[in-house]
């Protein structure tokens, strides 16, 4: 039972009911309940694509993480962010995601990065709309000073929450 907590069906199966009815066709219960499992399962959201990049040293110019061109939908763009090694001095990093909506280009720009320590980690959350056949890119802008210098660790993911 603990699936139905995330599986809304409203009612539980109708086990007490002819799977079949009359002429072996499946019985007007079964039907509705698996109607509702189509729709119920169709609308959680689900991972289009993901990117997780380690060791990374240097700007990452926009680059597209949702695999391809996608339909027209609602999505969910996350990313997590880390320092995984401190520069000598000082560091910087700026997470930026894009979309085009509506034929719009659109875009989220984190805040600045600046504590340059391994504990050092950021998350972002941004729901879009996107166009059909629209690429979701993000992009990291990268700065470092002094020996030796900063590496961070970046996972982004695309999930479709409604078409």
């Amino acid at each position: 039972m603990a699936l139905k907590k995330f599986l809304d069906l409203g009612s539980p199966p109708p086990f007490r009911d002819a799977v079949t009815a009359v002429g072996g066709m499946l019985s007007r219960s079964w039907l509705e309940w698996f109607a509702r499992l189509v729709s119920t399962l169709a609308s959680i959201p689900n991972v289009v694509n993901g990117t997780v990049l380690e060791d990374q040293g240097a700007s990452i110019s926009a680059t597209d993480f949702s695999g391809a061109f996608i339909p027209a939908g609602l999505y969910r763009a996350s990313y997590r962010i880390r320092v995984s090694r401190a520069a000598g001095v000082s560091s910087s990093l700026t997470v930026t995601l894009a979309w085009t909506g509506d034929g719009v280009a659109q875009s989220f720009t984190g805040a600045a990065l600046t504590g340059n320590t391994t504990a050092t980690y950021q998350q972002g959350t941004v729901i879009l709309r996107s166009d059909a056949d629209a690429l979701v890119t993000f992009a990291v802008t990268y700065g470092s000073v002094g020996a030796p210098t900063m590496q961070y660790e970046i996972d982004v993911f695309l999930e479709k929450l409604r078409g």
